[in-house]
């Protein structure tokens, strides 16, 4: 490319002769300047404008700048609404899990207000820096998978701890006869009716007539009847092979198959069948063999965890 400079006068000229190469170096920096040169006239017409109110240049910037602010509100917003959703997660969670830690202090027999008590805090102040958007969230993330594992974790320990008092609530330790006192004990006895030698089944209970017959433990009624010498009998079953006895009751107030609860009146005493006064002839028996009940009742008051005892009368069993 040729260039042909000459004055106004056309005495004197210049010829500039530019190469390929030189057309586009000398055209990007053209093009460069005028960039600079615009962008500066810009941001100065912009901000002489914007400071002394130039009606035009004003609402242009103030578009500008509703722009800019709309935007940054709207990112606000969709981080806070995201964020509102983890805290509402959050929140579900920490009710179940306070939820849960009710069941368990229950189940425990441990009060509720003990486990809420809020612990002592305090320390030496050091500052820190302000937590960023993306600290929050790795901070939030961190205590979502905490608190999944702690739900898992006391989810289990509720499961387990429920077996345990079912298995517990199934081990005949209620007291049949609430504040009775023992009558004959469980053994060798000299028989009160016929005055020979006999081993007593189970414990008497002598109480007056009417005086509520409670279920030792939870379980099945599985039999009912008159016996000639029990009289109206009732027998629980409460698994493992392990069962009670109630007898010589005046009235009863369950019936074969009914499910009972621990505690559940069950009977009133009396004195049908085979009986010299009014009291409960209460027997324990596992796998059809007679034990003592004494031991089963006292394990109820002394130890918080129950076994069924072996068979103590190898050679005596249920008719």
């Amino acid at each position: 490319m040729h260039l042909i400079i000459t004055d106004a006068w056309l005495a004197n000229s210049r010829a500039i002769y530019l190469s390929g190469t030189k057309l586009v170096i000398a055209g990007f920096v053209a093009a460069l300047g005028l960039m600079l040169v615009a962008a500066g006239l810009y941001h100065w017409v912009f901000l002489k404008g914007a400071r002394e109110g130039w009606p035009v240049v004003g609402a242009l910037v103030k578009l500008v700048v509703k722009d800019e602010s709309a935007q940054r509100e709207r990112f606000m917003r969709e981080n806070l609404d995201m964020m509102a959703r983890r805290l509402g997660e959050m929140q579900a969670k920490v009710m179940q899990l306070e939820s849960l830690g009710e069941r368990l202090s229950g189940l425990a027999g441990v009060s509720p207000a003990d486990v809420k008590v809020a612990p002592g805090r305090g320390g030496v102040l050091v500052p820190g820096h302000s937590l960023t958007m993306e600290e929050l969230q790795s901070t939030l993330e961190e205590l979502d998978k905490l608190t999944d594992q702690r739900v898992d974790l006391m989810t289990v320990m509720e499961s387990r701890l429920f077996d345990q008092k079912i298995k517990k609530m199934m081990v005949p330790t209620q007291e049949p006869v609430l504040g009775g006192n023992l009558g004959s004990a469980f053994g060798w006895r000299i028989d009160p009716l016929n005055g020979r030698s006999a081993l007593h089944t189970g414990l008497d209970f002598p109480s007056e007539p009417g005086t509520a017959i409670h279920a030792a433990a939870g379980g099945v009624v599985v039999t009912q009847e008159f016996h000639p010498a029990y009289g109206n009998m009732v027998e629980i079953d409460h698994g493992n092979d392990l069962l009670t006895r109630y007898a010589h009751a005046s009235r009863v107030l369950v019936k074969k198959g009914d499910l009972v609860r621990r505690g559940q009146v069950i009977a009133e005493v009396g004195t049908t069948g085979r009986s010299t006064g009014p009291h409960l002839h209460f027997e324990v028996l596992v796998q059809g063999v007679y034990q003592d009940p004494k031991k089963f009742l006292d394990a109820g008051r002394h130890l918080p965890r129950l076994a069924v005892a072996a068979p103590a009368v190898s050679s005596l069993h249920t008719r």
